[in-house]
């Protein structure tokens, strides 16, 4: 029982890290500038989505290993949304339901990506252009440039070694600037 429970807290203090991390990655100005991404409280949720994503894609290598921290990422993600809800003045009744629809939202992005990812870049492109993008039209080539970045993370990703991850240490290499159109 206590290893259970060190390992819950060795699992807690690395999702931390790992999501401190994919939030910092996430906030890069190149998003909003170069793919225009659209910089307000919705893009900032997806790229965050986006980023987080990516991250549990990677962890589900080793089910039976990272299934907790996944877990604790997931819910290190869904207590800074309802921290940062209350920060920005959000009454206490509606927290609960908003984050509620923030993390049925992700799991639709999850789907969306996933299915995006499997048929094609047409298809993952649309779903970026859908989340992403969704309340501003896109630019020309930022689905196509956000297309380009995920690939190439998620293959960055995957090269890093798991033992990595578990220890709450992840490395975002590919640049937006390497993966826009050109």
């Amino acid at each position: 029982m206590l290893k259970r429970l060190r390992d819950r807290r060795t699992a807690r203090e690395s999702a931390g890290m790992l999501y401190r991390a994919l939030v910092a990655q996430a906030r890069s100005s190149a998003f909003y500038r170069d793919a225009g991404v659209p910089d307000t409280l919705d893009g900032r949720f997806e790229l965050v989505a986006l980023h987080a994503f990516m991250v549990l894609r990677r962890l589900q290598a080793d089910p039976g290993r990272t299934g907790v921290l996944a877990q604790a990422l997931f819910d290190a993600m869904f207590d800074d949304m309802d921290r940062s809800l209350r920060e920005m003045g959000a009454g206490d009744l509606g927290v609960g339901r908003r984050v509620k629809f923030m993390a049925s939202s992700f799991l639709g992005r999850v789907k969306a990506y996933e299915g995006g990812l499997d048929g094609g870049d047409e298809a993952l492109r649309s779903a970026l252009v859908r989340n992403l993008y969704g309340t501003v039209p896109a630019p020309a080539d930022g689905a196509v440039a956000m297309a380009r970045y995920m690939r190439d993370q998620l293959a960055a990703l995957e090269a890093q070694p798991l033992d990595d991850l578990v220890a709450g240490r992840v490395r975002f290499d590919a640049a937006l600037a390497e993966c826009a159109p050109g």
